[in-house]
């Protein structure tokens, strides 16, 4: 993720050019489906990792290389729960509120973290730095309750944990 990029041209530019790097990522996933639907979902992770979100401006231009229209795009962005629309803190974190997470001590884990952050679900810390959401489920159940920071999952985790766990993501 780059931090200076000037995304007030990414979300309001109905012609937005891709990055050559992302738009040649994108033409090589292409090679791996016999649908050029099926490579949404990658093509949007590429465009993500570039910015950390995915801008609006950005769905015409991954539905050109694609060649589908724009609503496919949009449907599966704003249909997964790991595609940002919106910017995002440096470290998002997923809190587990599946049943099993439920059952295990969610409800103290999810209250400890909102307390240590600030913050609330669908929010970002001041610093940027943090980003708390809800997931369904994170099929670590053998864990519960389980997190997620990143791509790196943690349970079961105690509200005694969310100390050193969060040191280890500046």
């Amino acid at each position: 993720m780059t931090d200076s990029i000037d995304t007030t041209r990414i979300i309001s530019s109905d012609r937005f050019e891709l990055h050559p790097a992302d738009e040649t990522a994108i033409v090589r996933e292409l090679d791996h489906y016999e649908q050029p639907q099926a490579a949404t979902i990658e093509a949007l992770k590429i465009v993500q990792r570039r910015y950390g979100w995915i801008p609006d401006g950005t769905i015409p231009a991954i539905a050109r290389v694609l060649g589908i229209g724009p609503a496919a795009v949009e449907g599966v962005a704003t249909f997964y729960s790991l595609l940002f629309r919106q910017p995002v803190g440096r470290h998002v974190i997923l809190i587990c509120d599946s049943s099993s997470c439920f059952l295990t001590g969610f409800d103290e884990l999810k209250a400890a973290l909102v307390q240590q952050l600030g913050i609330d679900y669908g929010e970002t810390t001041q610093d940027r730095r943090f980003t708390l959401l809800p997931v369904c489920c994170l099929g670590a159940c053998d864990g519960a309750p389980a997190m997620m920071i990143d791509d790196d999952t943690y349970g079961p985790v105690r509200p005694e944990d969310l100390d050193t766990l969060l040191e280890g993501y500046p």
